[in-house]
Order: C-alpha cells, then sequence, then structure tokens
C-alpha cells in the first residue's frame, strides 16, 4: 500500500525557489553520480520503506501550504558529517503542483496517507494552474481562490 511523507521545505520562499534547487542538485547528481534526481537528507530513517516506494511522494510545505511533491525514487541509510546516522531521500527532480492546502509548522517529516494528500493540480482541473505562485498566492490571501 503506497504511503507519502509531508515535509517542510525550510527557508523556502516559493515554488520556483524550490524548483531551482532540486533542479540545481538533479544537474549535480547526474554529473557525479551518472544519473539524474534530487534528495534530501533526514536524520530519521522512515520504517517503511517498502510502502513509501511503492509509488510514494515527498510532499513539501512552503510558507504554510502543501505546494508540490515529488516522487520518492530511493531510500539510502547515510551517515552525516558529524558521524550520525542519516536517511538520503532520493526524489524525482520534477515538481509536482498539488491543489494548496494549509498546513502547520511540525519538525522533520511525517507519513502522510494517500486519503489525506492533496491532489495534483493538473488533474483537478484548476484554471488558475498558469498563474505565477505570487498570484495565486496573493488571490487565496483575498479569499478570491
Amino acid at each position: 500500500m503506497t504511503l507519502h511523507m509531508i515535509k517542510l521545505s525550510v527557508g523556502t520562499e516559493s515554488l520556483e525557489e524550490l524548483a531551482a534547487y532540486k533542479a540545481e542538485q538533479a544537474e549535480l547528481s547526474e554529473r557525479e553520480a551518472g544519473r539524474r534526481f534530487a534528495w534530501h537528507t533526514t536524520r530519521m530513517v522512515p520504517t517503511r520503506r517498502d510502502a513509501l516506494l511503492d509509488g510514494g511522494s515527498v510532499y513539501w510545505v512552503i510558507r504554510g501550504e502543501i505546494r508540490a511533491r515529488q516522487r520518492l525514487l530511493d531510500l539510502r541509510e547515510s551517515t552525516d558529517e558529524a558521524g550520525r546516522r542519516a536517511c538520503v531521500l532520493e526524489l524525482d527532480p520534477t515538481l509536482v503542483k498539488v491543489v494548496p492546502r494549509a498546513r502547520r509548522p511540525f519538525q522533520g517529516w511525517r507519513y502522510l496517507k494517500p486519503e489525506d494528500a492533496p491532489p495534483d493540480l493538473a488533474e483537478h482541473g484548476d484554471e488558475t494552474a498558469e498563474m505565477p505562485e505570487w498570484m495565486r498566492a496573493e488571490l487565496r490571501e483575498l479569499g478570491l481562490l
């Protein structure tokens, strides 16, 4: 059964900023590892690996809203710079916009059941999908979206 993760994109102000950062990672991985992927390193290693890799994604929270997802490709245990246990989440470099949903801050990551995950924006038939994100955010703030 598929399971997702949800994670705060700390320090990211916009979806475009996150997309640019993940694109840089993908270029670096292609040069250094010979295959294209983005990544995120976390201290806690998920115990439900098989469910996460069965079509799971990482859903990114940016400025208090779930805004995008990236498909999980692999989970690798490693160690961080201080020699502590860590987990590298290998991600598809493509960010998929989702229907924005408010989410309060939390630490680390959480599992996210498929029925609790917001739908992809393109599949939702949102006519505003092509608007710049700043405009969509302003319209949401005004209660017009």
